[in-house]
């Protein structure tokens, strides 16, 4: 199969087919697709760009103002023992917990343009910083999904815990490389002037954000056509007959398919029926591989970059295969039945109805906020060398 896929005309032959049962798709049924575009441009506007624009602005700040490599000087002596990465890449790290997908991977795409990082270390990088953002896993995720604040914080732990783990794994990839080991980070890289970083940065992070709505929409009438021809639902019961000795079933097969493209639309499936741990698992799973629909936004941004995106696909499985096992583990231990808070619920609800301005407000806000914790640590950290370098002049 491998070698009928190599060949060009066997390639364009299944691509001409794919595109004609899309063709066929959307004159079957318009009005659905209409309908699954609508509601892809209304999770854009109420929660992709309030939510990620904000961070984006910030990310391609803090490489652009050279904060990241000041953040490095700070936190070399903790990135390169765990992670053997420079500890430039720690802003690409951090950010991807607070920000979500895919703010972490466009952050370390950022630093090895601009020569912050070598390729070898943003491959690494890239496989363990892209990962869910804490807003979504406890609110959405834990209380709206599970109806439990411990199920979040359990699913949460399992996440950044998997992460880890994966970036300590890959901190072996390419070890034995002379060439990528002897390569060093760039010195040529001068920070810019903030008027000229900022407007560039604003007008870079919308279109990133445009090109992930964009795949939104996008993977969001994939899913509503795939539903409607049967596809997904035959797929589903193969898969199901394939892994009927683990316990899966044909809506097990379902779930796990429909998570497996889009992540929003997966772990919405696991509202259902199933046993707790089950479903906590598989929604662990979900949120550590992320769905092609991040891995498209993720690869746009690799582009000419020359990176890897072997080992960014190869890192997404591992954090979902070890945060599923983590979390299997961690729900026999800790009690999960006690049901979410009153209170909680209210805050989901409300977080749930938030227009799109206080929405953006408060993204924007936790933003800035992050931003001035950044300024903070470089200033430390720039304050500790000027201090270093007068004692050694004395």
């Amino acid at each position: 199969m491998s070698r009928l896929l190599a060949r060009p005309w066997a390639r364009d032959l299944l691509m001409g087919l794919a595109l004609l049962c899309a063709l066929l798709s959307l004159l079957l049924w318009p009005q659905e697709a209409m309908e699954a575009a609508k509601s892809g441009l209304t999770l854009c506007y109420n929660v992709i760009v309030p939510s990620l624009f904000p961070f984006f602005v910030l990310s391609s700040l803090v490489v652009e103002l050279g904060l990241a490599g000041y953040l490095g000087r700070m936190l070399e002596g903790v990135m390169r023992p765990l992670f053997h990465v420079s500890g430039a890449c720690a802003s690409a790290l951090a950010l991807g917990f607070i920000g979500g997908y895919p703010v972490g991977a466009r952050t370390a795409i950022s630093l090895y343009e601009k020569g912050m990082c070598t390729r070898t270390e943003a491959e690494r990088l890239l496989a363990f910083c892209n990962n869910s953002g804490p807003a979504f896993i406890l609110g959405v995720v834990g209380a709206g999904i599970f109806s439990s604040s411990r199920a979040g914080v359990l699913l949460y732990l399992a996440h950044a815990a998997a992460s880890v783990c994966v970036g300590v794994l890959f901190r072996f990839y390419r070890a034995g490389d002379r060439k990528g080991r002897e390569q060093k980070v760039s010195p040529q890289f001068q920070a810019r002037r903030f008027t000229a970083a900022f407007t560039d940065s604003v007008k870079n992070s919308f279109l990133s954000t445009l090109n992930i709505c964009a795949f939104v929409v996008f993977f969001t009438v994939v899913i509503r056509m795939c539903f409607l021809s049967g596809a997904l639902p035959a797929l589903a019961a193969l898969l199901g007959h394939l892994l009927a000795p683990l316990g899966f079933d044909v809506i097990w097969a379902q779930r796990l398919l429909t998570g497996v493209l889009e992540l929003s639309s997966g772990v919405w499936t696991l509202a259902g029926e199933g046993t707790l741990t089950g479903r906590l698992s598989m929604a662990a799973f979900m949120l550590g591989w992320a769905g092609i629909s991040v891995h498209c936004q993720v690869l746009s941004f690799l582009g000419g970059s020359g990176l890897s995106a072997r080992t960014y696909l190869a890192g997404k499985f591992l954090h979902g295969a070890f945060a599923a096992a983590f979390t299997a583990a961690l729900a026999r231990v800790f009690p999960l039945k006690e049901a979410v808070s009153s209170l909680l619920v209210q805050q989901v609800d409300d977080l749930a109805c938030l227009d799109f301005h206080t929405a953006l407000t408060i993204s924007t806000v936790c933003a800035w906020m992050t931003f001035l914790f950044f300024l903070l640590l470089a200033a430390a950290a720039l304050g500790k060398g000027t201090v270093h370098r007068r004692k050694s002049v004395l």
